[in-house]
Protein backbone atom coordinates (compact mmCIF):
# COMPACT_ATOMS: atom_id res chain seq x y z
CA UNK A 1 0.00 0.00 0.00
CA UNK A 2 1.31 3.40 -0.94
CA UNK A 3 1.56 6.20 1.31
CA UNK A 4 0.16 9.27 -0.10
CA UNK A 5 2.86 12.09 -0.52
CA UNK A 6 1.73 15.22 0.23
CA UNK A 7 1.82 18.31 -2.05
CA UNK A 8 4.78 20.38 -1.86
CA UNK A 9 4.98 23.79 -0.55
CA UNK A 10 5.10 26.24 -2.90
CA UNK A 11 8.41 28.19 -3.18
CA UNK A 12 8.62 31.15 -1.36
CA UNK A 13 10.84 34.24 -2.16
CA UNK A 14 13.89 34.87 -0.19
CA UNK A 15 12.97 37.39 3.07
CA UNK A 16 15.46 40.00 1.17
CA UNK A 17 13.67 39.76 -1.95
CA UNK A 18 10.36 41.34 -0.81
CA UNK A 19 9.57 44.45 -0.18
CA UNK A 20 7.39 45.64 2.60
CA UNK A 21 7.00 48.93 1.01
CA UNK A 22 4.48 49.97 -1.56
CA UNK A 23 5.75 52.45 -3.11
CA UNK A 24 2.96 52.54 -6.06
CA UNK A 25 0.30 52.75 -3.20
CA UNK A 26 1.90 55.63 -1.58
CA UNK A 27 2.65 57.56 -4.82
CA UNK A 28 -0.93 57.49 -5.57
CA UNK A 29 -1.72 58.36 -1.41
CA UNK A 30 0.73 61.41 -1.93
CA UNK A 31 -0.86 62.53 -5.36
CA UNK A 32 -4.20 61.99 -3.88
CA UNK A 33 -3.19 64.27 -0.98
CA UNK A 34 -1.80 66.92 -2.79
CA UNK A 35 -5.08 67.18 -5.46
CA UNK A 36 -7.34 67.00 -2.65
CA UNK A 37 -5.56 70.27 -0.73
CA UNK A 38 -5.04 71.99 -4.09
CA UNK A 39 -8.76 72.02 -4.91
CA UNK A 40 -9.76 73.10 -1.48
CA UNK A 41 -7.47 75.46 -1.33
CA UNK A 42 -8.39 76.64 -4.75
CA UNK A 43 -12.05 76.77 -3.15
CA UNK A 44 -10.89 78.94 -0.27
CA UNK A 45 -9.46 81.34 -1.90
CA UNK A 46 -12.36 82.26 -4.06
CA UNK A 47 -14.26 81.84 -0.60
CA UNK A 48 -12.13 84.27 0.93
CA UNK A 49 -11.50 86.83 -1.86
CA UNK A 50 -16.15 86.91 -1.48
CA UNK A 51 -16.18 87.80 1.76
CA UNK A 52 -13.41 90.76 1.61
CA UNK A 53 -13.59 94.30 0.08
CA UNK A 54 -11.40 96.81 -0.59
CA UNK A 55 -13.62 99.27 0.29
CA UNK A 56 -13.01 100.59 3.57
CA UNK A 57 -15.45 99.48 6.11
CA UNK A 58 -16.80 96.37 3.80
CA UNK A 59 -16.22 93.03 4.20
CA UNK A 60 -14.76 91.49 7.20
CA UNK A 61 -11.96 92.26 8.97
CA UNK A 62 -7.96 91.58 8.56
CA UNK A 63 -8.25 89.98 11.73
CA UNK A 64 -11.31 87.97 11.10
CA UNK A 65 -10.35 86.85 7.75
CA UNK A 66 -6.85 85.69 8.71
CA UNK A 67 -8.41 83.80 11.76
CA UNK A 68 -11.06 82.21 9.07
CA UNK A 69 -7.77 81.84 6.99
CA UNK A 70 -6.00 79.59 9.59
CA UNK A 71 -9.07 77.45 10.62
CA UNK A 72 -9.18 76.38 6.63
CA UNK A 73 -5.50 75.78 6.23
CA UNK A 74 -5.61 73.74 9.48
CA UNK A 75 -8.61 71.48 8.12
CA UNK A 76 -7.68 71.45 4.50
CA UNK A 77 -4.22 69.93 5.32
CA UNK A 78 -5.43 67.04 8.00
CA UNK A 79 -8.31 66.26 5.29
CA UNK A 80 -6.14 65.85 2.65
CA UNK A 81 -3.19 64.05 4.30
CA UNK A 82 -5.91 61.75 5.76
CA UNK A 83 -7.83 61.15 2.38
CA UNK A 84 -4.00 60.29 1.05
CA UNK A 85 -2.96 58.27 4.12
CA UNK A 86 -6.66 55.94 3.73
CA UNK A 87 -6.42 55.02 0.46
CA UNK A 88 -2.45 54.56 0.60
CA UNK A 89 -3.39 51.79 3.47
CA UNK A 90 -6.26 50.35 1.23
CA UNK A 91 -4.47 50.50 -1.78
CA UNK A 92 -1.43 48.09 -0.20
CA UNK A 93 -0.47 44.86 -1.47
CA UNK A 94 -0.91 42.46 1.43
CA UNK A 95 2.30 40.11 2.54
CA UNK A 96 1.93 36.76 3.64
CA UNK A 97 2.87 35.43 7.86
CA UNK A 98 2.42 38.73 8.84
CA UNK A 99 0.71 39.09 12.34
CA UNK A 100 -2.38 41.37 13.04
CA UNK A 101 -0.12 44.17 14.61
CA UNK A 102 2.53 43.99 12.04
CA UNK A 103 -0.36 44.39 9.69
CA UNK A 104 -1.16 47.42 11.39
CA UNK A 105 2.23 48.82 11.70
CA UNK A 106 2.59 48.51 7.94
CA UNK A 107 -0.42 50.06 6.99
CA UNK A 108 0.58 53.17 9.44
CA UNK A 109 3.59 53.39 7.64
CA UNK A 110 2.66 53.65 4.90
CA UNK A 111 0.71 56.60 6.29
CA UNK A 112 2.88 58.01 7.60
CA UNK A 113 5.07 57.95 4.60
CA UNK A 114 2.60 59.61 2.45
CA UNK A 115 2.65 62.31 4.60
CA UNK A 116 6.19 62.73 4.11
CA UNK A 117 5.87 62.62 0.34
CA UNK A 118 3.29 65.31 0.62
CA UNK A 119 5.06 67.79 2.74
CA UNK A 120 8.24 67.50 0.40
CA UNK A 121 5.99 68.12 -2.37
CA UNK A 122 4.23 71.22 -0.50
CA UNK A 123 7.71 72.31 0.30
CA UNK A 124 9.07 72.07 -3.73
CA UNK A 125 5.96 74.54 -4.69
CA UNK A 126 5.94 76.67 -1.79
CA UNK A 127 9.49 77.60 -3.04
CA UNK A 128 8.34 77.58 -6.72
CA UNK A 129 6.16 80.48 -5.58
CA UNK A 130 2.43 78.40 -4.77
CA UNK A 131 3.23 78.22 -0.95
CA UNK A 132 2.67 82.22 -0.41
CA UNK A 133 2.07 81.43 3.26
CA UNK A 134 5.53 80.02 4.27
CA UNK A 135 6.91 82.74 2.26
CA UNK A 136 5.10 84.94 4.55
CA UNK A 137 6.32 83.72 7.61
CA UNK A 138 10.08 83.13 6.19
CA UNK A 139 9.95 87.13 4.84
CA UNK A 140 8.14 88.70 8.59
CA UNK A 141 11.35 87.09 10.28
CA UNK A 142 13.45 90.44 9.59
CA UNK A 143 13.89 92.82 12.29
CA UNK A 144 11.50 95.83 13.31
CA UNK A 145 14.54 98.40 12.67
CA UNK A 146 14.64 97.40 8.82
CA UNK A 147 11.33 96.92 8.22
CA UNK A 148 10.97 100.80 9.66
CA UNK A 149 13.65 101.93 7.73
CA UNK A 150 12.05 100.51 4.53
CA UNK A 151 8.55 101.75 5.21
CA UNK A 152 10.08 105.31 5.91
CA UNK A 153 12.68 105.08 2.92
CA UNK A 154 9.58 105.03 0.63
CA UNK A 155 8.09 108.16 2.14
CA UNK A 156 11.35 110.50 2.83
CA UNK A 157 10.57 112.80 0.26
CA UNK A 158 7.65 113.80 1.61
CA UNK A 159 8.88 114.53 5.40
CA UNK A 160 11.85 115.84 3.58
CA UNK A 161 9.67 118.41 1.82
CA UNK A 162 7.67 119.13 5.09
CA UNK A 163 10.65 120.43 6.86
CA UNK A 164 11.91 122.42 4.21
CA UNK A 165 8.45 123.79 3.84
CA UNK A 166 8.35 127.55 3.92
CA UNK A 167 5.85 130.42 3.74
CA UNK A 168 7.45 131.71 0.45
CA UNK A 169 5.89 129.00 -2.26
CA UNK A 170 9.60 128.81 -3.89
CA UNK A 171 10.88 125.00 -5.12
CA UNK A 172 12.92 123.58 -2.78
CA UNK A 173 16.32 122.72 -4.59
CA UNK A 174 17.39 118.62 -4.59
CA UNK A 175 20.68 119.43 -2.78
CA UNK A 176 18.42 120.71 0.74
CA UNK A 177 15.69 117.54 -0.16
CA UNK A 178 18.62 114.82 -0.19
CA UNK A 179 20.42 116.52 2.69
CA UNK A 180 17.06 116.21 4.84
CA UNK A 181 16.64 112.90 3.86
CA UNK A 182 19.39 111.26 4.73
CA UNK A 183 18.99 112.73 8.15
CA UNK A 184 15.67 111.93 8.18
CA UNK A 185 16.63 108.07 7.46
CA UNK A 186 19.47 108.07 9.79
CA UNK A 187 17.11 109.18 12.65
CA UNK A 188 14.60 106.30 11.61
CA UNK A 189 17.04 103.73 11.90
CA UNK A 190 18.39 104.90 15.29
CA UNK A 191 15.39 105.90 16.84
CA UNK A 192 15.16 109.38 17.09
CA UNK A 193 15.93 112.71 16.24
CA UNK A 194 19.32 113.71 18.15
CA UNK A 195 19.90 117.73 18.92
CA UNK A 196 22.09 117.96 16.55
CA UNK A 197 20.50 116.64 13.60
CA UNK A 198 17.53 118.87 14.52
CA UNK A 199 19.36 122.13 15.02
CA UNK A 200 21.08 120.80 11.18
CA UNK A 201 17.37 120.47 9.87
CA UNK A 202 16.27 124.26 11.62
CA UNK A 203 19.77 125.60 9.37
CA UNK A 204 18.89 123.87 6.17
CA UNK A 205 15.74 125.03 6.31
CA UNK A 206 16.33 129.03 7.49
CA UNK A 207 18.97 128.73 4.49
CA UNK A 208 16.44 127.19 1.90
CA UNK A 209 13.56 129.61 2.44
CA UNK A 210 15.45 132.86 3.37
CA UNK A 211 13.98 132.96 7.03
CA UNK A 212 15.56 132.99 10.13
CA UNK A 213 16.16 130.18 12.39
CA UNK A 214 13.94 131.52 15.11
CA UNK A 215 11.06 131.61 12.63
CA UNK A 216 11.21 127.95 10.59
CA UNK A 217 11.84 126.18 14.34
CA UNK A 218 8.69 125.57 15.27
CA UNK A 219 7.54 124.49 11.23
CA UNK A 220 10.52 122.18 11.57
CA UNK A 221 9.26 120.63 14.56
CA UNK A 222 5.96 119.94 13.85
CA UNK A 223 7.53 118.20 10.77
CA UNK A 224 9.50 116.13 13.14
CA UNK A 225 6.52 114.97 15.10
CA UNK A 226 4.74 114.11 12.60
CA UNK A 227 7.80 112.37 11.15
CA UNK A 228 7.97 110.40 14.43
CA UNK A 229 4.55 109.51 14.31
CA UNK A 230 4.98 107.64 11.09
CA UNK A 231 8.17 106.29 12.60
CA UNK A 232 6.07 104.83 15.62
CA UNK A 233 3.30 103.45 13.78
CA UNK A 234 5.82 101.95 10.96
CA UNK A 235 6.93 100.46 14.47
CA UNK A 236 4.04 99.09 15.07
CA UNK A 237 3.16 97.81 11.73
CA UNK A 238 6.38 95.69 11.66
CA UNK A 239 5.82 94.50 15.27
CA UNK A 240 2.54 92.70 14.26
CA UNK A 241 3.75 91.59 11.19
CA UNK A 242 7.08 89.53 13.87
CA UNK A 243 3.86 88.52 15.60
CA UNK A 244 1.79 87.01 12.87
CA UNK A 245 5.00 84.97 11.42
CA UNK A 246 5.78 83.65 14.73
CA UNK A 247 1.93 82.49 15.07
CA UNK A 248 1.94 81.20 11.78
CA UNK A 249 5.27 79.13 12.18
CA UNK A 250 3.89 77.17 15.40
CA UNK A 251 0.48 76.97 13.43
CA UNK A 252 1.72 75.20 10.32
CA UNK A 253 4.59 73.26 12.21
CA UNK A 254 1.49 71.83 15.01
CA UNK A 255 -0.65 71.24 11.52
CA UNK A 256 1.92 69.23 10.05
CA UNK A 257 2.42 66.78 12.85
CA UNK A 258 -1.20 66.46 13.49
CA UNK A 259 -1.32 65.76 9.60
CA UNK A 260 1.25 63.04 10.02
CA UNK A 261 -1.09 61.75 12.76
CA UNK A 262 -4.24 61.59 11.06
CA UNK A 263 -2.28 60.24 7.88
CA UNK A 264 -0.93 57.19 10.19
CA UNK A 265 -4.40 56.58 11.54
CA UNK A 266 -6.28 56.80 8.56
CA UNK A 267 -4.04 54.41 6.45
CA UNK A 268 -4.72 52.09 9.79
CA UNK A 269 -8.11 52.38 8.83
CA UNK A 270 -8.09 51.70 5.00
CA UNK A 271 -6.15 49.04 5.72
CA UNK A 272 -8.36 47.26 8.29
CA UNK A 273 -11.18 48.36 5.20
CA UNK A 274 -8.93 46.31 2.63
CA UNK A 275 -8.76 42.92 4.76
CA UNK A 276 -12.43 43.08 5.95
CA UNK A 277 -13.58 44.01 2.40
CA UNK A 278 -15.61 46.89 2.82
CA UNK A 279 -16.15 48.54 -0.17
CA UNK A 280 -15.57 52.57 -0.07
CA UNK A 281 -19.08 52.90 -0.17
CA UNK A 282 -19.92 51.27 3.12
CA UNK A 283 -22.13 48.76 1.75
CA UNK A 284 -21.82 45.19 2.17
CA UNK A 285 -19.97 43.34 -0.28
CA UNK A 286 -22.02 41.34 -2.78
CA UNK A 287 -20.72 38.54 -4.98
CA UNK A 288 -20.95 38.94 -8.72
CA UNK A 289 -23.36 37.32 -10.82
CA UNK A 290 -21.57 34.10 -12.21
CA UNK A 291 -18.33 34.65 -9.46
CA UNK A 292 -17.70 32.44 -6.53
CA UNK A 293 -16.86 34.97 -3.49
CA UNK A 294 -13.24 34.63 -2.71
CA UNK A 295 -12.38 33.53 0.86
CA UNK A 296 -10.77 34.77 3.34
CA UNK A 297 -7.19 36.79 2.53
CA UNK A 298 -4.13 37.20 4.48
CA UNK A 299 -2.79 40.48 4.40
CA UNK A 300 0.19 42.73 5.66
Amino acid sequence: MNTPVPPAAPARAPLSDRSYCDWPAIIAGAVIAAAVSLVLYAFGVGLGLSIVSAEPGEGVSARWWTIAAGIWFIWVTVTSFGIGGYLAGRLRRPVPDATADEIESRDGAHGLTVWAAGTVIGAVLAMGGLGGVMGGVTSATGTAADSVSEAMDEQGDYFASLVLRGDTGEAISSDAIAETRIILMRSAAQGEVSAADRERLVQVAAAETGQTPNEVEEGVDQALTAFDDARQQAVEAAEQVRIAGVIAGFVIAATLLISAVAAYLAAQTGGSHRDRQIPLSGRPATASAGRAPSGPTVGA
